[in-house]
């Protein structure tokens, strides 16, 4: 069952991994920027898709605690420290994004930065979810 509806113009060519836009209602949760890093605040690795993992599985226990669930995302801000690091792990990422958070694809934005405060994290995400009425 859908939770939200899609956006995409009929004359566009269909999004893949992502949506151009989502429409929803109910309860919004607005998610800070969360990195890879363990609840105790420890990097566990500095590998870019062992910390995106991380940073998914993150935003999955914080989406739980608001009663939400990843099915409920409808927008991801990713901050990249390295976007050719990004880019040569395509493949890798959508393993992992499908593992963590499953066929769920909200709106999307991906900006790379030239630095974020905590000096080994090598990815940032930003959530908002919406949980139905």
């Amino acid at each position: 069952m859908t939770m939200h509806e899609q956006l995409n113009p009929a004359n566009w060519k269909p999004a893949r991994g992502y949506a151009n836009g989502i429409a929803a209602r109910g309860r919004t949760l607005y998610l800070g920027g969360l990195v890879g890093w363990t609840g105790d605040q420890v990097f566990e690795t500095d590998d870019f898709l062992g910390q995106v993992e991380q940073t998914l599985t993150n935003i999955v226990a914080v989406l739980e605690e608001g009663g939400a669930g990843p099915e409920h995302l409808v927008r991801l801000t990713w901050y990249v420290t390295d976007k050719q690091e990004y880019l040569a792990n395509l493949k890798g990422l959508g393993e992992v994004y499908r593992r963590v958070i499953g066929r769920n694809f909200p709106a999307m934005a991906l900006v790379q930065v030239v630095a974020l405060v905590e000096d080994r994290a090598k990815v940032e995400i930003e959530a908002t979810a919406v949980v139905p009425d």
